[in-house]
């Protein structure tokens, strides 16, 4: 999908699945202690979401947003369950090091994050994704390729900003309502977290 038309019908599904889906699973994660992050699975097909899924670091340190996505996504049985090169990769946030593999290791030739890893680290005090990057892989912000031989990974922003008018207005209307909302999860979060285990809190 590279036109503006195709764009907007990919950003409505986006925005649609985060304020109906992923927002609400996340409400639920976060009261119970876990991180802002979620993720979601859309067909190619129509942009219907598969599978919506959030943090549970509370239960296992390795279940991300995207990680304990696909967990769920591979729980479903064989049968029924869509290869995920028909699959559309919804992340809210950025995803990291580890989180970047599984995308890869699963076979998706794309991911969407709405957040960026600066958003993670500024706006919502959690700053392991560019310290693992810095740290492990010696890569600075932005220094892995988000265009490359497995997947192409797209800023949910940057495509907002490439929209002509109106959609772009109306879109980031409903991008910042969004924010205004994982702000107020946030909070929740930074509020509580000293309560739970989670290594890297």
């Amino acid at each position: 999908m590279t036109s503006q038309t195709d764009d907007a019908r990919l950003l409505d599904a986006l925005l649609t699945t985060m304020e109906t889906g992923v927002i609400p699973k996340t409400e639920a994660g976060v009261a119970g202690g876990s991180k802002i992050f979620g993720a979601a699975l859309l067909r190619k097909s129509d942009l219907t979401p598969v599978l919506v899924e959030t943090n549970n670091e509370i239960e296992n340190p390795l279940w991300h947003g995207e990680v304990h996505t696909l967990k769920r996504f591979y729980e479903m049985p064989a049968e029924g369950r869509p290869d995920t090169r028909d699959l559309v990769f919804l992340s809210t946030h950025e995803p990291c090091s580890m989180c970047l593999s599984a995308i890869t290791w699963s076979g998706f030739d794309n991911f969407y994050y709405f957040f960026s890893h600066e958003d993670s680290r500024d706006a919502f005090a959690i700053p392991h994704d560019l310290k693992i990057l810095k740290e492990v892989f010696t890569l600075e912000p932005g220094g892995y390729n988000r265009k490359n031989a497995f997947w192409t990974g797209r800023s949910i922003h940057a495509m907002i900003d490439a929209q002509p008018e109106p959609q772009r207005s109306a879109f980031k209307d409903r991008a910042a309502a969004i924010s205004r909302k994982y702000d107020e999860l946030s909070a929740t979060y930074q509020a509580t977290k000293q309560d739970n285990a989670i290594p890297l809190n």
